[in-house]
């Protein structure tokens, strides 16, 4: 039986990955919610591989319908309400709920990059060059807006604004050439926002039937999403 998602409670969609030690770990992943729910240690019993199948498996439904996730989330095994706090990996700070009973945790698909550590913080000059090309960003720690004019920082969690980070994402997919990734660390601030600007752009458009009208007010990038697109594209390559 499938389990009910901590947020929208509708039926989870259940994956099955390779155990670090040895075995299959089964996964629950809501994809219009964005979120995972790992039970007990699952989230560090992830084999190298099945970080690699995961990653593909986020990046096809990168164009799904997706909404906020509800003000309280409840435990898939108790419908206790969890618990909101904040871990703090190699990618940085991320936010987590967990069930005081113990049952596990539920984690944004964001949240599970920085836990990873597939981002990187977008330096000064990176943040002016997008600031000038839009309002809002969302973050990659726990999807919440950020305006990037006035905020140098998640007013939610309190990450720092970040992207998926080539290095990382290079050595979890051990799918790469030497070229694309010179070519991903030495674009300029203001290629890197036209990237992600243009990126976020394709994934809307491919949502909706008639294409988003973009423009410097009310535009809203998801560097989640646009991350994926990038980097995906350079290990496509």
């Amino acid at each position: 039986m499938s389990l009910a998602c901590p947020s929208c409670r509708q039926p989870m969609h259940s994956r099955q990955f390779a155990a670090r030690e040895s075995g299959f770990i089964e996964l629950d992943l809501c994809f219009a919610c964005q979120g995972l729910w790992f039970d007990p240690h699952e989230n560090t019993r992830l084999a190298p591989q099945a970080v690699n199948e995961l990653f593909e498996l986020l990046h096809e439904h990168r164009g799904d319908a997706s909404h906020p996730l509800a003000p309280r989330l409840r435990c898939t095994r108790c419908t206790r309400e969890l618990a909101r706090g904040f871990d703090v990996a190699q990618g940085g700070r991320y936010v987590t709920w967990r069930c005081a009973q113990r049952h596990g945790r539920f984690s944004t698909f964001g949240s599970f990059m920085v836990e990873k550590g597939f981002v990187r913080h977008l330096t000064a000059q990176e943040i002016s060059a997008l600031a000038a090309r839009v309002d809002t960003v969302r973050c990659t720690g726990c999807g919440g807006p950020i305006n990037i004019r006035t905020q140098d920082a998640c007013p939610w969690c309190h990450s720092a604004i970040s992207l998926l980070d080539a290095k990382a994402v290079e050595k979890a997919l051990e799918r790469h050439s030497t070229e694309a990734l010179r070519t991903a660390q030495s674009q300029t601030p203001d290629a890197l926002a036209d990237a992600l600007v243009a990126l976020e752009r394709q994934r809307m458009n491919e949502q909706r039937e008639q294409a988003s009208t973009w423009s410097s007010v009310g535009s809203d990038v998801d560097l989640l999403s646009a991350g994926l697109d990038l980097l995906w594209g350079m290990f496509r390559r």
